[in-house]
């Protein structure tokens, strides 16, 4: 009796679990991780930092002022530019200046004026201040970064599709994008590119079995449901394929 009732045990136990794989298995999705566009802004010029006029997480506008250098020795160089050009140009109308000295005179001006615009950064792009590196009164050389900037909206993620799967995919295609931080809330998300040569999956994948399979990279967007800036570089997103 005792061993009738452990077969039938057995019995319901592989049938539930049958039922679970069926019935309730869960769907593959691939996961990606979001990424945006990153602009790193650095110092043109050997200055002080007068003044950074923002702050990490501020949304900027394209053409904004950012920061700000003192550059004294850049400010004097171009007033003493401008005042010879305009001294030299009423010299060149009164013919006493010939045309070769007047060309130096305007080039060196110019090269003044750009550099004076180099004291002011500005926005490249709209977008959202990432980090902020440096501070007012703080030294700061050619090359030094000073603001590092992204257009949070237009994000995107690669996910890495087995050669079986590729053919099924073509740029503009939409895609299911959810993201397990919100309750699998939906995005929708669009194939903006498809790499033309499989690769070895990349080493972030968790198992080794599956870095060694030939994958093709596949860029999707989701820019166009990234209104609310909910999506945000670092965030991993599981992204659906289509059935057929």
């Amino acid at each position: 009796m005792k061993k009738r009732v452990l077969i039938g045990v057995a019995v319901v136990v592989i049938i539930l679990a049958l039922v679970k794989t069926v019935f309730f298995r869960r769907e593959f999705l691939f996961a990606g991780t979001l990424e945006a566009t990153r602009v790193d802004l650095s110092a043109r010029l050997a200055s002080t930092i007068a003044s950074v006029k923002v702050h990490e997480g501020e949304h900027v506008s394209a053409g904004q002022e950012l920061l700000s250098l003192d550059c004294e020795d850049v400010k004097i160089a171009a007033e003493l530019a401008k005042e010879n050009f305009v001294r030299n140009s009423r010299l060149f109308k009164a013919g006493t200046v010939s045309q070769e000295i007047m060309d130096q005179v305007k080039n060196k001006k110019q090269d003044a004026d750009i550099r004076l615009n180099w004291c002011v950064v500005r926005s490249p792009i709209s977008g959202t201040v990432l980090s902020r590196y440096r501070e007012p009164g703080e030294w700061v050389n050619p090359g030094t970064k000073l603001l590092s900037l992204a257009d949070i909206r237009d994000i995107w993620a690669y996910i890495y599709v087995p050669q079986t799967e590729i053919a099924k995919l073509k740029p503009g295609m939409t895609l299911k994008g959810y993201l397990p931080e919100s309750d699998n809330r939906e995005f929708e998300g669009k194939i903006i590119k498809i790499n033309e040569e499989a690769e070895f999956t990349p080493k972030n994948v968790q198992t080794r079995a599956e870095r060694t399979r030939l994958v093709f990279g596949v860029k999707v967007s989701f820019r166009e449901s990234n209104a609310e800036e909910i999506l945000k570089p670092g965030m991993t997103i599981e992204i659906k394929l289509p059935e057929n």
